[in-house]
């Protein structure tokens, strides 16, 4: 099989209404039933809902306290409009950092998540996301673990990647599967 990836010349949210076309083209190839989004403020998702219909649409946002104590970073406007569309909105602990940062920023060192996470930043920061909102959509009940579906991420605003995957469980993270690159910046 011959598969082409998109690569950015670089990351950022100007990327986003491209991916959302690569996504949608591939979404139609294989199938795919499930898309899960990476959207602190719900703008990416509301773009992708407007391109991409007849999917299961999951936006997945910091949990509060990430940038502020006691803090949602998504507007509740936003969170009820994405709600009043179908679309499931999710606010968790990041998969690959949670607890672990806190003894980390407590104590020193270094937990066994927040280096997985660093090996995956190593390929991209994008591709970190698509896999950590995966499981934690998959954490929430939102999504599948046997069968692909595309996740999408970035780097702080918008979005610049996405993968085609099979979702896991935190508990049995090593069971996930990267299947294809749909679209990431090049490093």
């Amino acid at each position: 099989m011959e598969k082409n990836i998109h690569f950015f010349e670089k990351p950022g949210k100007e990327n986003t209404d491209t991916l959302i076309e690569l996504v949608k083209i591939r979404k139609e190839e294989l199938n795919i039933q499930d898309i899960v989004v990476a959207s602190v403020s719900g703008e990416t998702t509301l773009k992708v809902a407007d391109a991409i219909k007849d999917v299961n649409l999951v936006s997945i946002t910091h949990h509060a306290g990430f940038r502020e104590k006691g803090k949602l970073e998504i507007d509740l406007a936003v969170n009820k409009k994405l709600n009043n569309m179908g679309i499931s909105t999710y606010t968790s602990s990041h998969a690959l950092s949670g607890v672990g940062r806190g003894i980390s920023n407590k104590f020193g060192g270094v937990t066994p998540v927040e280096v997985m996470a660093e090996t995956l930043r190593m390929i991209s920061q994008g591709f970190k996301v698509c896999v950590e909102v995966s499981i934690m959509a998959a954490d929430g009940g939102f999504l599948p673990t046997d069968q692909e579906i595309i996740a999408i991420g970035g780097n702080a605003r918008g979005a610049d990647t996405a993968l085609v995957l099979t979702p896991a469980h935190m508990n049995s993270i090593f069971d996930l599967r990267i299947h294809e690159i749909i679209a990431m910046p090049r490093p």
